[in-house]
């Protein structure tokens, strides 16, 4: 049986069409500033949210535990 591929100029499988934001179809706003647009192609994009929320939980569980060492660690070492 042969093997079929991909119609040509369909780009990578591993790649959804919309990837890529602005220069991939949808029109950027002119009078968008530079930090809109970071936001929206890096922060709030769907395909870099999980990371983002990933990297967000670390950074609030690290101060956390700062916060709480500094307000309880003379509870913890009281017994030394």
């Amino acid at each position: 049986m042969a093997r079929r591929s991909a119609p040509p100029g369909s780009g990578p499988s591993y790649m959804s069409p919309s990837y890529g934001g602005a220069s991939r179809g949808r029109l950027a706003d002119p009078n968008e500033s530079w930090f809109a647009t970071v936001y929206r192609e890096h922060i709030v994009a769907p395909q870099h949210l999980p990371g983002n929320i990933s990297m967000l939980t670390g950074v609030a569980v690290f101060a956390g535990g700062i916060a709480f060492l500094r307000h309880f660690g003379d509870i913890l070492t009281a017994g030394l």
